[in-house]
């Protein structure tokens, strides 16, 4: 259950809430609004990339029963990051960046097994898409063992758009996929590197999948087809951590 505090209602409050820079993990909206200050709300929106949900009013309505004109908006438990701010920032730090992107999970304890590995693991940050994602819930967080209050999440409204401006910025681009070309032992991950997990039921897109450098699998020997997206995760990972830190022992 949702606590109070995690969640604004009204349109003017959800309004003044964007306004002021909070930070909105997203905003649900009863399917047939229609008012000036639904229209005001919708252009606050413009331009930013905070999932807004249309749905009907019995949703609202099972959250809260208070006065919430049919606009509810999640308070984010983090702040997001963008990766256009923090790739300089890596790079004057004298670091060759190690970023991972999942596109299309949905599963929060995936998305929370795969941050806390990614702590362990020293990665930069996760970049995660505004639609049709996870984001940082309180159950993610507790799936990640706190890591997700501290490792970078970007929340990018296009992740394409983000692949591209990786490889301008001199990243290798390695998609983890059942079409993959060669083992994944056998992909360079040693200079800036972008990870891609895809979803367990779909897999990166083909889209991202054309922006890549690389495609890499890891062999299935059994009579299942693929690994759970956190294990597949943490597995490409720590082979990119065992050819970027040789001195680990292993």
């Amino acid at each position: 259950m949702i606590e109070k505090n995690e969640m604004i209602f009204g349109v003017r409050a959800v309004i003044e809430a964007i306004q002021a820079g909070k930070e909105i993990d997203k905003i649900l909206v009863k399917k047939d609004i229609q008012s000036d200050l639904s229209k005001e709300l919708f252009a606050a929106l413009k331009g930013l990339s905070i999932p807004v949900q249309r749905v009907p009013i019995e949703r609202i309505n099972r959250i809260t029963r208070k006065n919430h004109q049919g606009v509810i908006a999640f308070v984010s438990a983090i702040t997001y990051q963008k990766v256009e701010d923090l790739v300089p920032f890596l790079y004057e730090e004298g670091k060759h960046p190690l970023f991972v992107m999942l596109d299309g999970v949905t599963d929060v304890r995936n998305f929370g097994a795969i941050a806390r590995t990614c702590e362990c693991a020293a990665v930069d940050a996760i970049i995660i898409p505004s639609r049709n994602s996870v984001s940082v819930n309180a159950d993610a967080i507790k799936t990640s063992a706190g890591a997700l209050h501290t490792l970078p999440v970007c929340r990018e409204q296009s992740l394409q758009a983000t692949l591209q401006y990786l490889k301008e910025s001199g990243f290798r681009i390695v998609a983890a996929t059942e079409k993959g070309d060669y083992d994944y032992t056998k992909a360079d991950y040693t200079g800036p590197v972008c990870l891609i997990m895809g979803a367990e039921d779909k897999g990166v897109s083909y889209e991202n999948l054309a922006l890549c450098d690389e495609w890499v699998k890891i062999p299935m020997l059994g009579t299942i087809e693929s690994l759970n997206v956190s294990v597949a995760a943490g597995i490409l990972i720590y082979e990119a951590v065992r050819q970027r830190h040789p001195s680990v022992k292993e």
